[in-house]
């Protein structure tokens, strides 16, 4: 069965300037390589969404942030300065490095893509959708960072819950950062099971999701942060999998899986110290694919991140590949990972399992 995949030539205005580690033709770029490799056919539709509208916004941001945003980006696009309150609703790495895209309608485009991809799964039309340009997991209700102006995981969560009525979400977060905005929105929320496997906060950005986050109140065993050690490749992910993040989904019985995250996990990403290979990509995939089949196969998956554009568009390839049982080989654009610290993986997933013991069956 094709999947659906969110895309349009806008998302290339997701673009913070020259000198930035984010820069848009990721996207324009990932979707020849993508139509170079595989044919559209029955293996994948593209489909456009539209942009998001206030109301939409309003479900996941406060007004003056998202009036503020508005009017800064649209302001930096122009080569204008706009003054003053910068800092009180963004972090310095959402600073432009010089003239931007239009940032601000490409991240409404975003939240589109994740409202359309819940829709496109929810209807039954089709099993599985993934947005091109999504994963923006730092951004919080009042506060942009890392990248990121609107958390479209927070929205895709969020929408699932309230347009759908769902009781049971599941989001695994896949990017190297640990998703400290969409932990926030969901801390306490017991409908949403929220795993995020990420380097250690001691060495990365934002320096949140440790093992001992678990959540609060009602939502207190529903936050399940996997701190993985510099240099984990595939055996540690394959571990992780193994031990936590399947018994969990089991056990939770989610009603669709929301999945974030592309290819700064890579070995050779370059602003990330994980080891995990290209063909890693395509075993989240494969698990995430197998998991979504006790919720009739519906998931909606998110990708953006990646930092290497050699290693990027094999990356996301083969994350798509793996999600959708595409029959293709993965190639490794350059030489192998570093050995995996498999030792200390097995440490970190016996921290993790006896934190949640209390909150989990599958843990005791």
């Amino acid at each position: 069965m094709a999947i659906a995949i969110l895309y349009r030539d806008e998302l290339q205005e997701y673009d913070f300037g020259p000198g930035h580690p984010f820069r848009g033709d990721r996207f324009k770029d990932f979707m020849a390589f993508l139509r170079q490799n595989l044919q559209e056919d029955d293996n994948y539709r593209v489909f456009e969404a539209g942009w998001a509208s206030d109301e939409d916004l309003l479900k996941i941001c406060d007004w003056d942030y998202i009036e503020f945003t508005r009017d800064y980006f649209r302001a930096t696009n122009l080569g204008l300065g706009y003054g003053g309150r910068f800092y009180q609703y963004h972090s310095a790495d959402n600073r432009p490095a010089g003239k931007t895209g239009k940032l601000e309608e490409a991240a409404r485009l975003i939240i589109g893509q994740a409202k359309l991809a819940c829709d496109l799964v929810q209807s039954g039309k089709y099993q599985k959708a993934v947005s091109i340009g999504g994963g923006l997991h730092h951004a919080k209700r009042n506060y942009g960072e890392g990248f990121c102006l609107y958390n479209d995981v927070a929205f895709a969560g969020t929408y699932l819950l309230e347009e759908y009525e769902l009781d049971r979400v599941m989001i695994l977060d896949t990017d190297a950062h640990a998703g400290n905005g969409t932990s926030e929105y969901f801390y306490s929320n017991p409908k949403v099971l929220f795993i995020d496997l990420h380097q250690n906060p001691y060495t990365l950005y934002p320096g949140t999701g440790f093992a001992s986050e678990i959540g609060s109140g009602e939502g207190k065993g529903f936050k399940v942060n996997v701190p993985l050690p510099v240099g984990a490749g595939y055996d540690s992910y394959k571990l992780v999998f193994d031990e936590i993040v399947e018994p969990l989904a089991a056990e939770f019985k989610p009603q669709i899986i929301v999945r974030n995250g592309g290819s700064d996990p890579h070995f050779d990403d370059g602003l990330t110290g994980l080891g995990l290979p290209v063909r890693g990509f395509q075993m989240i995939g494969e698990r995430v694919r197998k998991m979504a089949e006790s919720c009739g196969g519906k998931e909606v998956d998110l990708i953006a991140s990646g930092y290497n554009n050699d290693v990027l568009p094999y990356a996301w390839l083969a994350l798509i590949s793996g999600l959708a049982g595409f029959e293709l080989v993965p190639q490794e654009p350059g030489e192998g990972p570093p050995a995996d610290p498999l030792a200390e993986t097995r440490a970190v997933v016996a921290e993790v399992k006896n934190n949640l013991r209390g909150y989990w069956r599958c843990f005791t």
